[in-house]
């Protein structure tokens, strides 16, 4: 019965290519086919999340409340993302960058609390989530295939940049995470490059997470005078995001000629986790997921799905 099924179904898929041709129709027209629709809905997302200044969530900082509240809603929304739960994390952060890409591949990573000067509970976070070689190795061989060569690292721990927003967004801790490095040059023309070199994780269960910041440029925060370059950056990555996969990159690619854009990043690595982001996203085009203010300069966060 199943055969016969799948014979009609080739019959009726050739006949209506047929018609299509017929008709002056071409078959992307056409109605996707069930393994395709299944293949789009099972596809994990990518995320570019704002993770804001050190340990932010969980100690006292005498910040704005509204605003913190805003974005750690926000954060905790974000385990609704993908339709269904990952089978792992593979987490590029702004705060680790090496010669080449490397991952982590400890099987128990440690916490680096890579941030001074606050509060003693700051250095008493915990975010244990186990790590995942075979993930790890995953990640090596599909960066050799695109080009790049890679290395591992079996005892750095999980930076700020990882464990203050996920720790919002996965409490439990409970799903694998990889964390891999930007590749220092901070070229974004490569770091578009490994991330379509990552895609395919994303038909494996990875949820692929960019993390960093839409504006990173210490002596703004809390400075008024800061507020409008911070507004005319964030309005053109919006819309930079939206555009189709091959302007989206060649903007991206050029970032440095956006409005404002070294007022905003005097250095860039807290923008480069989205570069990668955005290659893994494919033709996959980006909407604004969350749009708010951190002491005052806006900060933005980009979904691709």
């Amino acid at each position: 019965m199943a055969q016969q099924e799948d014979n009609q179904l080739t019959r009726r898929t050739v006949l209506a290519a047929g018609l299509a041709g017929a008709a002056g129709l071409t078959l992307a027209a056409l109605p996707e086919t069930a393994e395709a629709a299944l293949a789009k809905a099972t596809r994990m997302p990518v995320a570019f999340l704002p993770h804001g200044g050190g340990p932010w969530p969980f100690v006292e900082m005498g910040m704005n409340k509204a605003e913190l509240n805003g974005l750690a809603g926000y954060l905790k929304s974000v385990v609704t993302l993908p339709k269904v739960t990952p089978k792992a994390l593979l987490v590029i952060s702004a705060h680790w960058e090496e010669a080449v890409p490397t991952v982590m591949t400890a099987t128990h990573p440690p916490m680096l609390y890579d941030y001074y000067g606050f509060p003693a509970e700051s250095y008493k976070i915990t975010w244990p989530a186990p790590g995942d070689p075979h993930l790890a190795m995953r990640v090596q061989a599909l960066l050799e295939i695109g080009g790049f060569a890679s290395a591992a690292d079996a005892t750095r721990g999980f930076d700020h940049g990882t464990f203050v927003p996920l720790k919002l967004t996965y409490p439990d801790a409970q799903i694998p995470t990889v964390q891999l490095s930007l590749k220092r040059g901070l070229d974004p023309a490569e770091h578009l490059a490994i991330g379509r070199a990552l895609a395919p994780l994303r038909d494996e269960g990875v949820f692929i997470v960019g993390s960093g910041m839409t504006y990173h440029n210490m002596r703004g925060f809390g400075n008024p005078t800061a507020v409008p370059a911070s507004e005319a950056f964030d309005a053109w990555l919006r819309e930079t995001a939206g555009l189709d996969a091959h302007t989206r990159d060649e903007r991206l690619t050029g970032w440095t000629k956006a409005p404002a854009a070294r007022l905003v990043h005097p250095r860039e690595e807290h923008l480069l986790p989205l570069m990668v982001i955005a290659g893994a996203a494919g033709a996959d085009r980006g909407h604004v997921a969350y749009n708010g203010t951190m002491m005052g300069v806006r900060l933005s966060a980009y979904h691709f799905a």
